[in-house]
């Protein structure tokens, strides 16, 4: 069984079990629940739309934070004497997935 969540303005393909990196979470609780977007079960049928996913939920627990690789700015322009130069590293949120849970379904 697998899932797509969106977090971050991202989507991630998870399945329990897995660890991702999403950007940083300010959440001291320790435990995430996303709302997923799709949801594919282990017969093969897939689940998506909002209406059908109303009471499903991707359960995730928070691991660690990291900062990711620095990204440098530099611009230039010649002859003019304009020279500007920064840097960004961004931080992340590793995070384990423990569990997909369907909303169960009316007969």
């Amino acid at each position: 069984m697998y899932a797509v969540i969106r977090t971050g303005g991202k989507q991630y393909k998870v399945a329990p079990g897995d660890v991702i990196e999403i950007e940083r979470v300010k959440d001291s609780s320790g435990k995430l629940s996303f709302t997923p977007l799709l949801v594919v079960d282990d017969d093969g049928r897939s689940t998506s739309g909002r209406s059908a996913l109303q009471g499903a939920s991707v359960d995730a627990k928070i691991l660690h934070e990291s900062r990711g690789p620095k990204t440098e700015v530099n611009k230039f322009r010649n002859k003019t004497g304009y020279r500007r130069h920064s840097g960004h590293r961004q931080t992340y949120t590793s995070v384990e997935i423990s569990g997909i849970n369907l909303a169960p379904q009316k007969s």
